[in-house]
């Protein structure tokens, strides 16, 4: 295992960084829409929030990487503002589109507690972010936080949502919850195993 084996290498901020700057605006457009989505009625607004959400995290994360702008900080910025985004947006979508209710029991809970859990433990190693928690379990990483897990794990949900597909959409947050489930349970071991529990 390769850890970052120099403190000095852990860059907790600066806060003031191109990156964090595109979460906040991405963070506070998105959730402003999905307000005005629901304050209006409107499923077509909700959807174009939760486009600026994806776009704004995919941007941002991007940017951190190019600019050489990641940090612990910002990590765990981009980690709270995508729990915003996501509580905010999917309330709304339930109270305009109240047959997403079932996707929403299993999918919420799911997100914004196991995956929090598991997308914060990064801070109990010398690692930068999730994106790096590969060095300390592949398995892990792979099912979170690969290109293809972030792409599966909500892309999965919302996109069976948003054509109609609800039970597909149920199949799939279940499937999430237990991947999250797993590496919860993963994550423990290793926590216990390095003595950090």
């Amino acid at each position: 295992m390769t850890l970052v084996d120099s403190p000095a290498a852990l860059r907790v901020g600066p806060l003031r960084t191109v990156a964090n700057y595109i979460t906040i605006i991405r963070t506070l457009a998105a959730v402003t829409l999905g307000i005005v989505a629901l304050v209006s009625g409107s499923v077509a607004l909700i959807a174009v929030a939760y486009g600026v959400y994806w776009v704004g995290d995919m941007l941002d994360g991007l940017a951190a990487r190019w600019l050489g702008q990641e940090t612990r900080a910002g990590a765990v910025l981009d980690i709270v503002s995508d729990r915003a985004c996501t509580a905010v947006l999917c309330v709304g979508l339930v109270a305009l589109v109240p047959d997403v209710s079932l996707v929403a029991m299993v999918f919420l809970p799911s997100f914004m507690v196991l995956d929090t859990m598991l997308s914060l433990v990064f801070l109990c190693w010398p690692v930068n972010s999730p994106n790096d928690f590969h060095v300390v379990d592949r398995r892990v990483w792979a099912l979170n936080w690969s290109p293809l897990a972030k792409a599966v794990n909500t892309a999965g949900v919302i996109g069976a949502v948003a054509i109609g597909r609800y039970s597909v959409a149920v199949v799939v947050a279940l499937a999430v919850l237990a991947v999250k489930a797993w590496s919860a349970v993963a994550v423990a071991r290793l926590l216990s195993r390095d003595g950090r529990a």
